[in-house]
């Protein structure tokens, strides 16, 4: 039969289950990816398994998010990671290397490899014809300790490119457009595999801007196949030995599909507060602007920053707005040098950030409050910038600048100067200095790791009890996201390895009282909507809820990794036969559940009696694996019980 390349990938690293839509498999893991907002977690997560030494292929911890160091906390954190890359024998990335994403796709990329990341951004690697796939830091731990990752198999979602992109249109205009079309969870349960002649017309680091954003429509991944265009990518990265071609076979099938001719796009720009909120940039032309920032894992590539660099050549950006440049690696600067590119960006106002996640996840760049923000990054989620009330745009390098140089948000159609051609090169600078290679296994041993005063055990534990009486502390409505449950940013990302530090920020943007009453309540409830927890990878949104006292949570359906991510963790989710029913659940309300235990293990259904003596109808849709996971109080447990 026929298959297509996200069928041939997981097929060749399947080791357990079906290839069946919805059924549970069990993939092997070639490389993880760990980054310093998620990776203190996984690092401690494997001194708690005493693990000697990382089973996979490639382990590479990257230092890029949070580089402010206005204290002792995320340097002592990054000299934890260092030792802890030492320890079990990971690569590490030092800080000012650059973002994850645009490294690992440089230096460790490959096509036909399993890449399991605890970063929802992960995805980035399938441009390459990679399985890419973003996981709770848990899940990561266990791929390096040579666990399979299981998960649910997903449909494969077909997207056929045609034609070429516009002047003025770029790749973050093509998944602005399926963010326009089919929303923040229109990818839900899917993988999104692009093919098709309009495939001819996109480099390497534009398909990178595509799949890195098939996180926001809540897809497992994204994939491209391995093509001419991957052995030139390679090939420049003085990597070209390394390609494999994977291709779709002709005739290959897809469970849904889309179409997208390229050359009709149009600049589009997501309005605040949601990736999904997308409408043509002419609609809101004209309106004031404080900040544009080019940068991110969303748009890291060459092409990015030269495309700013031309525009601005000769040219002044309005002395209205900060005109933002974060450098996606050491490399990219470099190469920026190297070809003259950085002095007319410099001379033109730009503000040149050092390279990393920085504003993307609230690490400076913060905007002026209510001001709006244009940005290349991958999301707009309230508060995200390190602005509580912020008003951030997601949208192209070319909209970004177009709209700093006119000191308002600008179509960059309109602009009175001809289109720049830029693209990537064939000759980057490659540059692995700051990239620190395993230690042999005797010399790892004898490594110990440093743990600063911030740095505190992982707490243990209990496993799901057969009955609960328990309080709905909060309710909240759809699409809430993980930076809505544990935000991110400069005040909160430095207790990220300090669990009872940083549960006293858990929802604090939705319900500032929520912390100070689960503390005082112990076990309770969250009753949510619609895609609850998407968003962001981050393990804290589930392991600090947890802490403070959070069992069970019933919401109308979720994003994959945060449902993911409160199994690993002892929160058992539920959904509601019924969406009706999420009415009748109110903040407040008290709620029993019994025979917990049989109901689990004999079907799917859990019912949950209210005060007044109601029944709500849930469903568990868990394995039998993860509801022993929830028995043993999380993964860790179980993995420890195994032996």
């Amino acid at each position: 039969m026929a298959k297509n390349v996200a069928q041939k990938l997981i097929e060749s690293h399947l080791v357990d289950g079906e290839m069946t839509p919805g059924k549970e498999i069990a993939l092997t893991i070639d490389q993880t990816l760990t980054q310093d907002a998620t990776g203190t977690l996984v690092m401690l997560e494997l001194e708690a398994m005493q693990l000697d030494r990382v089973k996979t292929e490639i382990s590479a911890q990257y230092v890029d998010h949070n580089l402010i160091q206005e204290d002792n906390k995320n340097p002592d954190d990054h000299l934890f990671l260092q030792s802890a890359c030492e320890r079990f024998g990971a690569w590490f990335s030092r800080p000012g290397n650059g973002i994850s994403h645009a490294v690992h796709m440089e230096r460790f990329g490959r096509p036909g490899k399993t890449l399991l990341g605890s970063d929802s951004h992960t995805p980035a690697g399938g441009s390459m014809g990679m399985l890419a796939i973003g996981a709770g830091g848990l899940e990561v731990a266990m791929a390096m300790a040579g666990e399979p990752l299981y998960t649910k198999m997903p449909k494969v979602f077909g997207v056929k490119l045609t034609g070429k992109l516009p002047d003025w249109v770029s790749a973050k205009d093509v998944i602005l457009e399926m963010l326009r079309r089919h929303g923040v969870s229109g990818g839900a349960g899917t993988i999104i595999e692009y093919y098709g002649p309009g495939l001819d017309n996109l480099e390497a680091m534009d398909r990178h801007v595509i799949a890195n954003m098939g996180a926001e429509l809540g897809a497992t991944t994204t994939v491209f196949p391995a093509d001419a265009e991957i052995k030139r990518f390679l090939t420049s990265q003085g990597r070209g030995d390394e390609y494999e071609e994977w291709v779709a076979d002709p005739g290959a099938s897809y469970d849904k599909h889309d179409e997208i001719d390229m050359s009709t796009l149009v600049p589009l720009i997501a309005k605040p507060t949601s990736p999904g909120n997308v409408v043509p940039v002419s609609e809101v032309a004209g309106g004031e602007l404080y900040q544009a920032y080019i940068g991110s894992s969303a748009n890291p590539g060459y092409r990015d920053f030269a495309m700013a660099a031309e525009m601005v050549r000769g040219r002044q950006a309005s002395q209205k707005v900060s005109f933002d440049i974060n450098p996606s690696s050491r490399a990219m600067l470099e190469t920026l040098a190297r070809d003259n590119l950085l002095g007319p960006l410099i001379a033109g106002g730009a503000r040149l950030h050092q390279a990393g996640c920085n504003g993307c996840i609230g690490m400076g760049q913060a905007p002026a409050h209510k001001r709006n923000s244009l940005r290349t990054t991958p999301r707009n989620f309230p508060g995200r910038s390190g602005t509580k009330e912020d008003s951030v745009f997601l949208c192209s390098p070319e909209t970004a600048t177009a709209s700093a140089l006119m000191g308002e948000i600008t179509d960059p159609r309109t602009l009175d100067f001809a289109y720049p051609r830029v693209s990537n090169p064939d000759d980057p600078v490659i540059n692995e200095r700051m990239l620190e290679s395993p230690l042999p296994l005797e010399e790892a041993r004898q490594v110990e790791l440093v743990k600063g005063p911030n740095i505190a055990s992982l707490p243990d534990f209990d496993g799901i009890p057969d009955s609960f009486d328990l309080p709905v502390l909060l309710k909240v409505g759809d699409d809430i996201s993980t930076d809505e449950i544990m935000r991110a940013g400069a005040e909160v990302l430095p207790f990220r390895s300090n669990i009872p530090e940083i549960a006293n920020f858990v929802y604090d943007v939705v319900d500032e009282q929520y912390p100070t009453r689960a503390r005082d309540t112990g076990d309770h409830a969250i009753i949510g909507g619609s895609n609850y927890g998407q968003g962001s990878s981050r393990e804290h949104a589930a392991i600090a809820p947890r802490y403070l006292g959070l069992r069970v949570v019933i919401a109308k359906d979720y994003a994959r990794i945060h449902w993911q991510n409160l199994v690993n963790f002892g929160v058992l989710p539920l959904t509601y036969a019924s969406a009706a029913d999420h009415d009748r659940l109110e903040q407040g309300s008290k709620l029993r559940i019994s025979g917990l235990h049989e109901a689990l293990a004999s079907g799917n259904t859990v019912n949950v009696e209210t005060e007044g003596g109601d029944t709500v109808e849930c469903h568990h849709g868990l394995s039998s694996r993860q509801i022993e996971i929830l028995r043993a109080g999380g993964l860790i447990n179980w993995k420890r019980d195994q032996g």
